[in-house]
């Protein structure tokens, strides 16, 4: 009989600093989100919030919109 395995999670973590590289804001703002629940965050054990790339990722798709070509 076989011990089933736990799947370690491959998402990486992020940085307030990264997050908002990527979305072109102060970290300050990416703070104020995760404060304000429109991005989950964790805590590390010196207590640094980080943020789950695929999360992060998902929000910044959501936000992003695909240009469409103009007739003319």
């Amino acid at each position: 009989m076989s011990v089933p395995t736990i799947q370690p999670s491959h998402d990486s973590l992020l940085t307030p600093g990264q997050v908002a590289a990527m979305f072109h804001v102060d970290p300050k703002t990416v703070t104020r989100w995760a404060h304000a629940g429109r991005l989950g965050s964790l805590r590390t054990p010196g207590g640094h919030r980080r943020f789950r790339e695929s999360e992060v990722l998902a929000l910044l798709e959501s936000l992003t919109t695909q240009a469409t070509p103009r007739t003319v």
